[in-house]
């Protein structure tokens, strides 16, 4: 499968902790304006050279950000092939929205230094044609404008909701498992079909689909969108 190119390493950690902290942004700003948490909670701060909404629980800021830097190590691994933040209802935990960055352009390698043979050239031809930082920040600017702008048009979710973070991998990732264990195996509903379960992912793509934006991000290119579902009812 198609996959980026390898970013030099005088380029990797900038991009990747510009993608992380986007990815740690949309989770407050989803949080916020899909109303999983009181809106009191939250303060107003600037990020991006936009305002944006922080919440101000120290418990839920710590479990965001560790999930953003989980999700970077498997970035950095060059293994995902989307990343999903999913909103559950409350008691059933059926799945009533996810919203999903297709990351499969993404680098399988990013240069890095420790993880990669370290190549002067790449460097010397990376200085010279430079990743012009403003336009990454731009396109992550209003990408993330766009989400708030659909988060906030859409109706309420029901109460009680609840959220989780995933990453579907590449087919050729090893699962990140280890001591401690920072990701669990998704439900068979949300998991892709594939050659020997071909009946499981009954919960993706949901019943509508809804296009958010692609975005180009120097190397970085992504798409997100929106599925949709109708909880059930008993």
């Amino acid at each position: 499968m198609e996959t980026g190119p390898l970013i030099p390493a005088s380029q990797a950690s900038h991009l990747l902790s510009s993608f992380t902290t986007f990815l740690t942004l949309t989770l407050h700003t989803l949080l916020y304006h899909r109303a999983l948490y009181p809106k009191t909670t939250f303060l107003t701060a600037r990020a991006l050279n936009l305002p944006v909404h922080q919440s101000r629980h120290p418990g839920l800021c710590t479990w965001i950000n560790d999930a953003a830097a989980s999700v970077a190590a498997q970035l950095r691994k060059g293994a995902v092939r989307r990343i999903a933040i999913a909103m559950h209802a409350a008691k059933t935990f059926d799945v009533l929205e996810r919203w999903v960055f297709d990351v499969d352009l993404f680098p399988a390698g990013w240069g890095d230094r420790e993880e990669a043979t370290y190549n002067p050239a790449l460097v010397e031809a990376d200085d010279d044609g430079g990743v012009n930082w403003t336009d990454v920040n731009e396109a992550l600017r209003g990408a993330l404008r766009r989400i708030a702008q659909k988060a906030e048009m859409m109706p309420d979710l029901p109460a009680g909701s609840t959220f989780t973070v995933a990453v579907e991998l590449r087919d050729d990732a090893n699962a990140p498992i280890g001591h401690p264990q920072h990701w669990i195996p998704s439900q068979p509903n949300l998991q892709p079909p594939n050659d020997t379960s071909l009946k499981q992912g009954s919960s993706l793509g949901g019943q509508s689909t809804t296009a958010i934006r692609s975005v180009q991000a120097g190397p970085l290119f992504f798409s997100c969108w929106i599925e949709q579902s109708e909880p059930t009812t008993s």
